[in-house]
């Protein structure tokens, strides 16, 4: 029986093969035709040239090196030439043809980079490109036209250390393995430093040539540049449990993660398509819509892309994917959106599908907090079960649009993302961008413009609202009733005023004219120039600070000093200790101490894998501290900020942020060290 189906397999092959060679020779064929009859399956080597020619879209294009001198004359042509030679050496070709072989592959490389006005490195992964190319044995104008083609559209701009395009992979892989991220993340190895050649030569790096080009007939059918992502994660997925037990140290998981491709067969290719083709389906459309100018030509690149990636908390979701997302019917991704702005906002009005999450709980009452985190996944959980259109596994955070405002999102962000919650996102440009994209579809309304889209729990409602939020005769709203229950359990949830502690509200300022002194990012202890007196401030924080500058935007790498917490709180120096935690621009927070001694404030960074220990963050002397300000609504969010003054006013060179438990002592006491120091500086 088995001997049967096996025959039956043969034969279907055959009859497709042949399918497929006869529909190549009448002509005309186009790539739609080419998917329907191969349906996933790895390609005869003798149709593969005709299929790739078509899915680069180089049929019947003229020779580009036509009018080309032939001059081999680059400043780096030795290189070339070279590396080119390495190619020939490793193909089983008869020796009477490489010389000719040599010259076409020298003469394309060339001829791009005087075309393209580019400079050729080794590293760049040409040669790899080439390699599943020269063994089609294409003439030399169909091996340009397909080096050019894959170049152009397959190849990401900025693939190179500290690109874009790493930036984003690392955002995909926390959206769907957020533990592996943080592994990853922690042991310092950033996405460019495995998998530079494994986007840079879509895996022909490693690869042998039977893999690659089996690859290569999937991904170029796929017509999709963005698939490469998926084959990349589906990698690391496979490899995880083996990444999470490592030992070793950092360059050696490196080198495993960085060859990992090379223990791909020929018979691992369908099971690698068919995951990618899953995590992909699991993936907001935003991922490849936001960052289309990574591929394609140098003209569609030109506009600006205002968002760094390097700096994105996770991954961002346009709010016209929201809206749509959830009116889908089957399979694919569904978003469960929660509303992070302070009540009072989102009661003014909010997407009628949002849970309310009030982001400022975290930091005035976390018990309550943590019982909201409970009843928001309780919710989703009921909404997805009820299959409401307010239901999705898929978490977005929305803020208000205004990055002041959204910091302490940010922080309710990275708590979900610490607890390794997967489907994490944001939604781009928060509810600011929602009004905004609903007022230029034109949605019509009866009051706010915004139809059913928008509630409101405050005051009278329209009667649109109320019959989107409110419950219908039937009792039901959406045919399930979820979305009143969402709605239901999020006004249940508003915040509550708290107790605010007493705050440190004097301000201290010299009104005589300052003048330069020296000041030093390492070290500013000294005596100011004759006739100077320092000028320092505490008070409320304003809503809006333009002179931010976060000492986070130094690397971590440059604090590598390593010491015992007991033994640096102990020392007969120390005056103050002060356990908090270090807030980051994006929202993330360490645990810390502040420790102050008679001239210098040092930051100490505990170290999770290694209990007792931590890095020295920052180490700031504390005549060069000029303000201190908290938050009105959270005093105990304090913020430091370091630099000097001149003729030009007061110069901001580093900024902290610190969450310290009983701060008003905290900033009390820093405060009278601050003033002893500058007393005698003075005197």
């Amino acid at each position: 029986m088995e001997l049967l189906k096996q025959s039956a397999e043969v034969i279907r092959e055959i009859v497709k093969e042949k399918e497929l060679a006869d529909a190549l020779e009448e002509g005309g064929c186009d790539l739609e035709t080419v998917r329907n009859i191969i349906q996933g399956r790895q390609l005869p080597a003798d149709l593969r040239a005709k299929v790739w020619k078509i899915a680069l879209n180089v049929v019947g294009k003229g020779d580009s090196l036509a009018s080309w001198d032939g001059s081999l004359d680059l400043p780096e042509q030795s290189i070339i030439h070279k590396d080119c030679q390495g190619l020939i050496d490793q193909l089983s070709v008869p020796e009477e043809e490489k010389s000719v072989l040599l010259v076409d592959i020298e003469s394309v490389i060339t001829f791009y980079c005087k075309s393209r006005n580019v400079k050729y490195s080794s590293c760049l992964g040409w040669i790899h490109l080439l390699k599943p190319l020269v063994h089609l044995r294409l003439p030399r104008s169909d091996l340009y036209n397909c080096f050019y083609a894959i170049m152009n559209k397959f190849i990401p701009r900025d693939c190179f250390m500290k690109g874009r395009p790493f930036h984003l992979f690392r955002l995909l892989l926390q959206y769907h393995e957020p533990e592996l991220c943080s592994f990853l993340d922690t042991k310092k190895m950033t996405p460019d430093s495995y998998a530079l050649n494994w986007l840079g030569s879509l895996f022909s790096y490693y690869c042998s040539v039977e893999v690659t080009q089996a690859i290569w007939d999937g991904y170029l059918q796929q017509a999709d540049p963005f698939f490469i992502y998926f084959l990349m994660l589906i990698i690391l997925v496979n490899a995880k449990d083996v990444i999470l037990a490592q030992q070793s140290d950092k360059e050696e998981m490196i080198k495993f993660l960085e060859t990992s491709p090379a223990n791909l067969d020929l018979e691992d290719i369908e099971d690698l398509f068919s995951l990618a083709q899953y995590y992909c389906s699991k993936t907001p459309a935003s991922f490849r819509k936001d960052n289309h100018s990574l591929f394609g030509s140098s003209l569609l690149g030109l506009k600006d892309d205002d968002t760094d990636l390097s700096q994105a908390l996770c991954l961002a979701v346009s709010v016209s994917e929201i809206l749509q997302a959830n009116q889908q019917q089957g399979e694919g991704v569904r978003f469960f959106v929660v509303d992070c702005r302070p009540a009072e906002q989102y009661n003014a009005g909010h997407l009628s599908t949002a849970f309310h999450l009030d982001s400022d709980l975290m930091l005035q009452n976390p018990s309550e907090f943590a019982q909201s985190v409970k009843s928001l996944l309780e919710a989703q959980k009921q909404s997805i079960e009820s299959g409401s259109i307010a239901g999705g596994e898929h978490l977005c955070f929305m803020g208000s649009g205004r990055e002041e405002e959204d910091m302490y999102m940010n922080m309710v962000l990275a708590h979900f993302l610490q607890k390794n919650k997967e489907y994490v996102s944001i939604a781009k440009g928060g509810f600011m961008a929602l009004q905004q994209h609903l007022a230029d579809i034109n949605v019509e309304g009866p009051e706010n413009g915004y139809g059913h889209w928008i509630a409101s729990t405050s005051g009278s409602r329209s009667s649109v609202n109320s019959s989107v939020d409110g419950d219908s005769p039937n009792g039901s709203s959406d045919g399930k009733g979820v979305k009143s229950l969402v709605n239901k359990m999020t006004v249940a949830l508003k915040t509550k005023s708290v107790n605010v502690k007493e705050k440190v509200i004097s301000f201290i300022e010299n009104t005589s004219t300052p003048v330069d002194r020296h000041v030093s990012s390492s070290d500013r202890v000294g005596k100011p120039y004759r006739g100077v007196k320092p000028v320092f401030s505490i008070g409320d924080e304003e809503e809006y600070d333009t002179d931010e500058i976060d000492s986070s935007s130094m690397s971590d790498d440059d604090r590598k000093e390593v010491v015992n917490i007991q033994t640096w709180i102990n020392k007969p120096d120390v005056k103050y200790n002060f356990p908090c935690n270090e807030v980051k621009e994006n929202g993330h927070m360490f645990p810390s101490h502040l420790l102050v001694t008679a001239t210098h404030m040092y930051c100490l960074r505990e170290i999770p894998s290694r209990k007792g220990l931590a890095y020295i963050q920052s180490r700031q002397a504390l005549n060069s501290v000029v303000k201190i300000t908290s938050k009105k609504k959270h005093p105990e969010l304090i913020t430091f900020k370091y630099g000097n003054s001149n003729t030009s006013g007061i110069e901001i060179l580093a900024v902290e942020r610190y969450l310290i438990p009983n701060a008003g002592d905290a900033t009390k006491a820093i405060k009278q060290q601050i003033m002893k120091v500058l007393d005698a500086l003075e005197s």
